[in-house]
C-alpha cells in the first residue's frame, strides 16, 4: 500500500526539517539535503536520525 500522499506532505526530515521524497520502491523516505534514508517498516516511517541510513553514491 505505501504511505499516503497527505502524510508525505506533512513529514519533514528530523535532522534538517527539509522535504522528503518517497523511494521508487516506496520502502523509505529520502532527504536529499542530508543524504539520509528513513526506512518505512510495516507502513510506518521510522523517523529517527540514529536509525537513518546514509545514501550511497
Amino acid at each position: 500500500m505505501g504511505i499516503s500522499k497527505e502524510l508525505l506532505k506533512i513529514l519533514a526530515c528530523p535532522k534538517c526539517r527539509g522535504d522528503l521524497r518517497l523511494t521508487v520502491a516506496e520502502d523509505g523516505l529520502i532527504c536529499d539535503r542530508c543524504g539520509l534514508l528513513y526506512e518505512i517498516r510495516e507502513e510506518i516511517p521510522v523517523m529517527l536520525i540514529d536509525e537513518a541510513k546514509p545514501l550511497e553514491g
